[in-house]
């Protein structure tokens, strides 16, 4: 199975993605979006597609900065999240993009889309769930949670969190806070948290326990059976 770059378009600027074709999948097939973290769409997303796409999805890993750009550092990654996130309009509208670009495949079942992602990738994908998209499942994996300065519309995704309790970027009353949004504007939501689990517990190369990013094996192991489920379950 063999991954391939994949362009598309929000009709301002050019996208550079990663797509998959699920394994042994029956056309058409669900469709699931993968948002990167803030440095961009990097080989830690790509292993993550090829995982799900084994599992018969088809899976576009999201290119949200534009030209496929990657930072070089924790400092541009900082500057170019600061820049796409100015106005979260622009950040929903290109994650709109990708999940029209996916489901416009004609290998994928429009009908039965997701969107995961990792840390700004999980604000990404619930900026998407706001902007009132049409997808079934949002899996924001320890996301940030801060409102956008858009209106928020009716989700039509069911949302599981899957959130590190000790998490400085999400601390517990900015997850609270998004329970109420979630209890306001989604009919079907859930959210696990990991105990003595900070932010980034996915990623193996998280390992600054002072500043709350560490790689947890046990709640990784944990959040990518949930996941699993969860889309097994809104995606049939």
């Amino acid at each position: 199975m063999t991954g391939e770059v994949f362009e598309y378009s929000d009709g301002h600027d050019r996208f550079v993605g990663y797509l998959l074709r699920g394994a042994g999948a029956q056309a058409p097939a669900p469709g699931v979006l993968i948002a990167p973290a803030f440095g961009g769409l990097g080989p830690f997303e790509k292993a993550r597609a090829e995982e799900l796409a084994a599992l018969g999805y088809v899976v576009l890993a999201v290119d949200y900065y534009g030209g496929g750009a990657q930072a070089e550092g924790p400092e541009q990654a900082r500057e170019m999240m600061a820049a796409v996130t100015a106005d979260r309009r622009v950040l929903a509208g290109r994650m709109v993009a990708a999940l029209d670009a996916l489901g416009g495949l004609a290998e994928v079942d429009a009908g039965r889309l997701g969107a995961m992602g990792y840390c700004l990738g999980g604000k990404a994908v619930l900026d998407l769930a706001r902007s009132g998209a049409a997808f079934r499942a949002c899996v924001p994996l320890h996301g940030v949670y801060d409102p956008p300065d858009f209106e928020i519309r009716a989700y039509s995704a069911s949302v599981l969190v899957l959130h590190g309790w000790d998490d400085p970027l999400a601390p517990p009353e900015a997850l609270q806070a998004l329970a109420g949004e979630l209890t306001a504007h989604c009919d079907d939501w859930q959210v696990l948290g990991f105990g003595h689990t900070g932010h980034a517990f996915t990623n193996p190369e998280a390992q600054n326990a002072a500043g709350g990013m560490m790689y947890s094996s046990r709640a990784n192991a944990r959040a990518w059976t949930a996941l699993t489920g969860f889309l097994a379950e809104t995606l049939v």
